[in-house]
C-alpha cells in the first residue's frame, strides 16, 4: 500500500531508539523526509547512519532535549514540519508515596508540555497549508493507570485530553490530531527494566516476561511484549493522507491489554 507520504517532512521526538526509531524507519520507507531527535549529537548521528543503511532514505537530525525550551531552536532549523510525532517520554516504577512533587513536575514537563510546545510551534504553518498530522504517542496506561507508576499514567491521560481538545480546535481543516496507545512494548527502556527486575530474582528475560504478563498485565491478549515495529505501522498509517477521516481518536496498539470494546 502506498501511504502517499513521499517528501512529507516529519519530526519524531525521542527517536534514536525504541518506538520512536521504528516510527522513523516506517515513515522513511514510505518516502517521507524524517527528522531524528535525541538529546545528544552522537546518539542522533549513530541513529541516522543506521537508519540510512536500513532504509536507503535521506534522514535528517536534530540534537536537543525537546522536553525543554530547545523547541525554539528546532523551529528555526525546521520551520515547515508537516507531521509531528510526539513520542518523547519518560517513565519509572515507583510507589506512589515515594513520588515527590519534583518527580510529578518533571514527568508533566517532559511527557505533556514537551508535546504541547511542539504542537503550538507547528500548528500555524499547518493551518496555512491546511494540512498536517499531530500524533501523540500515549500509552494503554492512560486508560488503566498502573499502580507502580501513577505519575506516568496520569501524564499519559493528560496527553489524550490535549489531543482530543486540539482535534476539536482544528475541526473542519485538513489537520488531524490523534493519540496512539501502545501496550507493553519491547523498547530499550522496557527491556532494561524487565531484565533488571528479573536478575534480582534470578530469572531470564523470557521468564520475567512471562511473569510480567501473568501478574502485572494479565489482561493482555497477545501475552508478550509488542515489537516497536508493530506500533510504528499504525503510526505511519495515521500520519498518512489515507487516514484523513481519523481524528480526535485514541487508537490502541496495546495487545488487548485494555479490557474494553471501545
Amino acid at each position: 500500500m502506498d501511504l502517499k507520504l513521499t517528501n512529507k517532512l516529519a519530526l519524531v521526538t525521542g527517536s534514536t531508539a525504541g518506538i520512536g526509531r521504528a516510527i522513523v524507519e516506517a515513515l522513511a520507507r514510505e518516502g517521507a523526509r524524517v527528522i531524528v531527535n535525541g538529546r545528544t549529537r552522537a546518539a542522533v548521528d549513530t541513529a541516522i547512519t543506521d537508519i540510512k543503511a536500513s532504509t536507503g532514505a535521506d534522514v535528517l537530525g536534530f540534537a536537543g532535549d525537546l522536553g525543554t525550551a530547545a523547541a525554539e531552536e528546532l523551529g528555526r532549523q525546521y520551520p515547515d514540519v508537516e507531521i509531528l510525532g510526539n513520542n518523547l517520554g519518560i517513565f519509572e516504577a515507583k510507589p506512589f508515596e515515594d513520588i515527590p512533587d519534583e518527580d510529578w513536575m518533571r514527568f508533566f514537563e517532559v511527557n505533556v508540555l514537551g508535546g504541547v510546545r511542539l504542537a503550538r510551534l507547528y500548528l500555524p504553518s499547518m493551518r496555512q497549508r491546511n494540512w498536517g498530522r499531530i500524533i501523540f504517542i500515549s500509552s494503554e496506561s492512560a486508560m488503566q493507570i498502573p499502580t507502580e507508576m501513577i505519575h506516568y499514567g496520569t501524564t499519559k491521560t493528560a496527553q489524550l485530553a490535549v489531543s482530543r481538545g486540539l482535534a476539536e480546535a482544528v475541526a473542519g481543516t485538513g489537520i488531524t490530531v490523534n493519540s496512539i496507545l501502545p501496550g507493553p512494548t519491547k523498547s530499550r527502556g522496557v527491556r532494561d527494566l524487565v531484565e533488571s527486575m528479573g536478575k534480582a530474582q534470578g530469572m531470564s528475560f523470557e521468564q520475567s516476561e512471562k511473569e510480567f504478563f501473568e501478574k502485572a498485565r494479565p489482561t493482555s491478549l497477545i501475552k508478550r511484549f509488542a515489537a516497536p515495529e508493530e506500533v510504528a505501522s499504525l503510526v505511519a498509517y495515521v500520519a498518512s493522507p489515507l487516514a484523513s477521516a481519523t481524528t480526535g481518536a485514541a487508537l490502541r496498539a496495546d495487545g488487548g491489554v485494555v479490557k474494553s470494546v471501545v
